[in-house]
């Protein structure tokens, strides 16, 4: 029960200094907010572009065997019908017939058959389709009817022939893609962890169907790659083997990549085996010939496609909580005080430097302003004369800057500065002229 109540506590304090500090606010707010819908504030923005933008870098730039695409949010729904997604993306609901709350069956005990809210007694369980469906122009019929996508995945398989025909790739190759996906979760919840609108940045690996063991093994080695760079510890991470019968319908070998959350142990990403599921289904809906010539052998035949799914929001959450950390630190008077701090790796903090002013005095704002510009067009930067050094210091240890950059009054006479390290809080007296190399050695690398 201990372990459960600090657990508890710390995804409380998460999702507080994510608010207080502008990384993530309850949606619609002043309207009372949306079930589980958040918005990301300036420094959330900041963090997501980084995570997709390294991703990126990692996953398409700096491989020759990858392309990048981006599809439409909404689809022919001939597309789902083909994927199986309208008869098989369903949940098992059931509902209270006392106080009406719905659950799925999973959240049920074993042998349970009684509301979770008030104990009142439950429905049998009927299936849920997690699909948001709309309507497409003016009229309101199911002629109209289309749906927003739950995955990236389909958007890729059905443009297959597109990236064969302009780009020429040779298998095996994959397309990579970010972007929004939705799904009507019957239970969301545990802040960013389950919502209903959410990133996945998602590859789809085309190969040659006696290669899926030896590239499902490359896949998950890249996944766990990232997860190092991302920060992440070891041992807060487990591979969890899906087996038959649990697998998703269009699955013959799933690994589940868990993380040790606050609330207990659940998935991170994904990597799946496909098979030619996808493309098969696609081919024979639409009528099109999607198989891939083999230019050596002549040999025509439908890929099969390995796919690592990464959840953009779930990745940003992991960060957030392998990074804080409440330290014991020094203060002016030469007690000690309790610092929060985000040790992010520096290629993730939302800003990299800060620049501080000792006071605001005008020749000393004016100086701190001066080197603020110099580094602004390299640098996610922030300014701030507020309150005394020591307050703005902690104020940029809770934010995860790694960099603050002092201009005192020895700074006029000296043209040198203090560069204070957010990690070991260590300070170093550097010449103005040297920090733009003194800050590209350690956030470049």
């Amino acid at each position: 029960m201990k372990n459960k109540e600090v657990n508890q506590n710390r995804m409380e304090v998460i999702v507080s200094l994510a608010k207080r500090r502008g990384f993530v606010f309850p949606g619609s707010e002043i309207y009372g907010g949306l079930a589980n819908s958040w918005d990301f504030g300036p420094l959330g923005v900041l963090m997501k572009q980084n995570i997709k933008q390294r991703w990126w870098k990692r996953f398409v730039e700096q491989r020759p065997d990858m392309v990048g695409i981006e599809t439409a949010l909404m689809m022919n729904p001939k597309v789902w019908q083909a994927s199986g997604h309208l008869e098989n993306f369903n949940d098992p609901l059931v509902e209270c017939k006392k106080c009406h709350s719905r659950f799925r069956l999973d959240q049920l005990p074993d042998g349970k058959k009684a509301c979770l809210a008030c104990g009142g007694p439950i429905t049998e369980p009927k299936q849920f389709n997690l699909m948001f469906k709309t309507f497409f122009g003016p009229s309101e019929d199911q002629a109209s009817t289309v749906y927003f996508r739950p995955e990236t995945a389909q958007g890729m398989f059905v443009n297959f022939k597109n990236i064969i025909d302009t780009t020429r790739r040779r298998l095996p190759f994959g397309m990579a893609q970010v972007g929004k996906a939705f799904r009507n979760e019957i239970t969301p919840g545990n802040f960013i962890f389950r919502t209903r609108e959410f990133e996945q940045m998602e590859i789809e690996y085309f190969i040659k169907p006696d290669a899926w063991e030896s590239s499902f093994e490359h896949w998950l080695v890249e996944m766990r790659l990232w997860l190092k760079d991302l920060g992440v510890a070891e041992e807060r991470i487990y591979e969890h083997e899906i087996p038959e019968g649990e697998r998703a319908h269009y699955s013959r070998r799933t690994v589940d990549i868990e993380y040790e959350y606050p609330f207990g142990r659940s998935e991170l990403y994904g990597l799946a085996y496909r098979t030619d599921f996808d493309l098969k289904n696609h081919m024979e809906k639409s009528g099109q010939d999607l198989r891939y010539s083999d230019s050596e052998t002549g040999e025509k035949f439908l890929p099969h496609v390995i796919e690592p799914t990464f959840g953009v929001e779930r990745s940003f959450l992991v960060a957030l909580l392998e990074a804080y950390r409440e330290e014991s630190a020094p203060t002016a008077d030469g007690e000690s005080d309790t610092r929060v701090v985000l040790k992010f790796p520096k290629w993730l903090a939302p800003i990299k430097v800060a620049v501080l002013p000792l006071s605001k005095k005008a020749n000393l704002s004016e100086k701190a302003q001066e080197i603020f510009r110099m580094i602004l067009s390299d640098y996610s930067c922030e300014y701030d004369e507020t309150q005394s050094i020591g307050k703005r210091y902690r104020r940029q240890d809770e934010i995860g800057t790694p960099y603050c950059v002092t201009v005192d009054f020895d700074t006029l006479e000296d043209q040198q500065i203090t560069v204070r390290d957010r990690d070991t809080m260590k300070q170093e007296r550097i010449a103005i002229t040297e920090l733009k190399n003194y800050l590209q050695e350690r956030l470049n690398s």
